[in-house]
């Protein structure tokens, strides 16, 4: 009996401890902090988006209106980011982050003001969906350098990252439900307001973190040295350089297809927002799955290979969907999308984060900031006009053979990438040291 209650324990203390290291970054208060005011805010913004998606279709009825609001959202990130990276760098990052989340709490409630009343024009989403664009230049790169700050160890980055993209898709998967039962029955405007609203929780999470600034002395030398110096950086450390461009592309003609989503819930399966609701919530699904499997890893080697295959998924899956007609194959097909998408987006993210040195993280992440939203309105430009022109969903079919062609390109890299990876994942205790007998075998292991 004893022996039997022994093993079962055992059992149950090995089935814990198997799973415990999925929320290890969730030790330290700060982050923790970060997690409670973050994951209320990031159903305010999911809802907005798709609040704005579907009244500037409402407004205007056109697809290439729908990409200039995509592009208006999105360039002045492009054209800031990298200029935000070297100023951030000397920064107290969390007060830039209560200020920018101050400013975006003040987008969200003039954009629920005007829409209220029923006076929002066109021109109005467009000029206030432009200054945040302005204010995610400077917020993103200073939130993804601020992520290491609030770990007490750097070795949880990875979990912190994995876990920050299950909050984003979680909100992905319960905000545009909500915010598609919210337009239905009062309209866009209180999406706006209640997103207005939840800024203040994330800001609330910040002022209660206690965070011990840094006494880096800062930079003296030009900007314009110092972007030389960061982008010398990443043109020519061949790993961050590979994974950046395979991004950008997948950015440019894979990430817009949502500004075509109105299009398709209305024109291809004809419904209304509540159709847009549950392919967005669809979706949601699928990169929350996305983001709960890069939790249960335990070590970033192996990402490469789930870089290169994710990449494979998501333009498969964008064909597919842009071939469907029928709302109960599309809803099949979203989660798919979205587990392709997510898995780049916040691989990506996890391996530069953790090859990147310090001094430069600020302005590293402002490229990935660039790749991502920067490439991202050229993209809405893009794929509007396409659709305008050849229709919805053979742009999208369109954008889905690109990102395999960029899968094949990033395979053909991968080896010259693992060669320079290999030896810092071994410095960092990520991979044993090589023996000189076993090198060749040893280099076939994924990393």
């Amino acid at each position: 009996m004893t022996t039997h209650s022994r093993c079962a324990g055992d059992r149950t203390s090995s089935f814990g401890s198997s799973f415990s290291h999925m929320w290890r970054a969730l030790r330290h208060r700060n982050f923790k902090l970060f997690v409670a005011g973050q994951g209320i805010s990031l159903i305010g913004n999911w809802m907005t988006r798709l609040a704005t998606a579907w009244l500037v279709y409402h407004l205007t009825h056109s697809a290439v209106l729908l990409g200039i609001t995509g592009f208006a959202g999105q360039i002045l990130t492009f054209l800031l980011a990298p200029f935000a990276g070297v100023w951030i760098e000397g920064l107290d990052r969390r007060k830039l982050l209560i200020c920018t989340q101050a400013a975006a709490a003040v987008q969200s409630l003039i954009l629920a003001g005007l829409t209220l009343s029923g006076s929002i024009t066109f021109t109005e989403v467009i000029l206030l969906t432009t200054f945040q664009g302005l204010i995610n230049a400077f917020d993103m790169p200073g939130r993804q350098a601020f992520l290491v700050e609030m770990l007490g160890d750097r070795n949880d980055l990875d979990n912190a990252i994995a876990i920050n993209s299950s909050m984003v898709n979680g909100a992905r998967l319960i905000g545009p439900a909500i915010a598609g039962v919210v337009i239905g029955i009062v309209g866009e405007g209180w999406c706006f307001l209640i997103d207005g609203v939840s800024y203040f929780a994330v800001i609330a999470s910040l002022l209660m973190m206690r965070i011990t600034v840094q006494n880096t002395q800062r930079n003296k030398a030009r900007m314009i040295d110092q972007l030389r110096e960061g982008w010398d950086y990443v043109r020519t450390f061949i790993p961050i350089r590979t994974i950046l461009l395979l991004f950008a592309l997948v950015s440019l003609v894979g990430y817009p297809y949502t500004v075509l989503m109105p299009i398709f819930a209305a024109k291809v399966l004809h419904g209304g927002a509540d159709t847009l609701g549950w392919l967005t919530g669809s979706m949601g699904v699928g990169a929350l799955i996305s983001a709960l499997s890069l939790m249960f890893r335990r070590s970033v080697v192996g990402l490469t290979r789930m870089l290169q295959i994710a990449s494979a998924l998501f333009g498969c899956a964008l064909i597919l969907f842009g071939l469907s007609d029928r709302l109960w194959l599309s809803l099949l097909l979203m989660p798919l999308v979205g587990f392709g998408m997510t898995q780049v987006l916040a691989i990506s993210n996890t391996i530069i984060q953790t090859l990147v040195p310090d001094d430069k993280r600020a302005r590293v992440m402002s490229y990935y900031t660039m790749m991502f939203f920067g490439m991202m309105p050229f993209g809405s430009l893009l794929e509007g006009a396409l659709a305008h022109r050849i229709g919805a969903p053979h742009t999208v079919i369109l954008s889905g053979a690109i990102c395999l062609l960029g899968t094949v390109w990033f395979t053909r890299q991968l080896p010259r990438v693992r060669a320079v990876m290999r030896p810092i994942y071994q410095e960092m205790g990520l991979l044993p040291a090589l023996d000189t007998d076993l090198l060749v075998d040893k280099r076939d292991k994924p990393i």
